[in-house]
């Protein structure tokens, strides 16, 4: 059997065109014999990613970005289709996170696993998640830096201005004079400082002399610490006496005794008892005196006539 010409020219082209499909799909990392799946992640904001950038899962490329395009539903989002190769586990809520790989700005799309124990399947929506660009970090971290800087150039502008204003002619020559004047209380006082010194010299002796007088007195009072102590507890003892002595008590019946003999001499000087007629009644003074003068004087008689009243019989 011949096979024609124009058979063989079209099965080597579609051979040919084979291969170059399959050669241009390896190229891009689509490759047609091995499993493959597709997912989804919803943007934002892709900051510049663009089909056939990387995929990676721990550093590990796995595939490449397959198509972008807006949300019909919603034309603010838009779609992103992660074509992955391989059968590699990727748990339901992992992130699908763009980040520049690169200091030049390149996109990649790195699958951070989750922790969930349900696997995606293919079709699945993924967590998006993007990483600020370069420029957007720096500016991050420049833009405290330069509210500092303008608030400090402010606060230096304000000053200036406030140093001009104070520093003028009359200002200048009052501080020269205040440097003038401290200048002087410097020497005055290093004149000072030097008739101290001077002082000093010609007193250390009798510096010396105060410091072991000083030493002494420490040095008996230490020595005498128990006489001290005794002295104390002398006086603790005393108060302790004196406490227990009932004075108050001692004290009340002194002024009782007092005004007892208030009271008596009250009623002797009104001529009250026996005593008090006896001083305030004249005639009764006079007989009391009559009489004591008339017993005296026959005590005289009995001493010197016993025999008239004392009679002796002797038988």
């Amino acid at each position: 059997m011949v096979i024609r010409k124009e058979i063989k020219v079209g099965v080597v082209f579609v051979i040919a065109l084979a291969v170059l499909i399959w050669g241009l799909m390896y190229l891009k990392g689509l490759e047609l014999f091995k499993n493959n799946r597709t997912f989804y992640a919803v943007y934002d904001h892709v900051n510049g990613l663009v089909a056939a950038n990387p995929i990676s899962i721990k550093g590990l490329q796995v595939g490449q970005v397959k198509k972008l395009y807006f949300d019909q539903k919603n034309p603010q989002k838009i779609i992103v289709e992660l074509y992955i190769l391989g059968d590699y586990p990727i748990p339901k809520n992992s992130y699908a996170r763009i980040f520049s790989s690169s200091l030049l700005g390149a996109k990649e799309v790195e699958i951070v696993p989750g922790d969930s124990k349900i696997f995606a399947k293919d079709g699945d929506t993924l967590i998006s998640l993007t990483e600020a660009t370069l420029g957007e970090e720096v500016n991050k971290q420049l833009l405290p830096l330069k509210r500092k800087a303008e608030n400090l150039i402010s606060s230096i502008d304000t000053v200036a201005t406030i140093i001009q204003q104070v520093l003028n002619k009359n200002t200048r020559d009052n501080l020269v004079q205040a440097i003038e004047h401290v200048k002087q209380t410097l020497g005055n006082i290093a004149h000072a400082t030097h008739n101290l010194d001077t002082l000093i010299g010609s007193q250390r002796k009798n510096l010396s002399d105060i410091i072991i007088n000083i030493e002494s007195i420490s040095t008996n009072l230490k020595d005498n610490n128990g006489k001290i102590s005794n002295i104390l507890t002398n006086f603790s003892n005393l108060s302790d006496s004196l406490a227990k002595a009932r004075i108050p008590y001692t004290l009340a019946q002194v002024n009782k005794a007092i005004a007892d003999l208030d009271s008596t001499l009250q009623k002797i000087n009104r001529g009250e008892g026996t005593v008090g007629q006896l001083i305030n009644n004249e005639t009764l003074y006079k007989e009391v005196e009559k009489a004591a003068r008339d017993l005296n004087l026959l005590l005289e008689d009995i001493k010197a006539n016993p025999g008239r009243y004392v009679k002796v019989s002797v038988f």
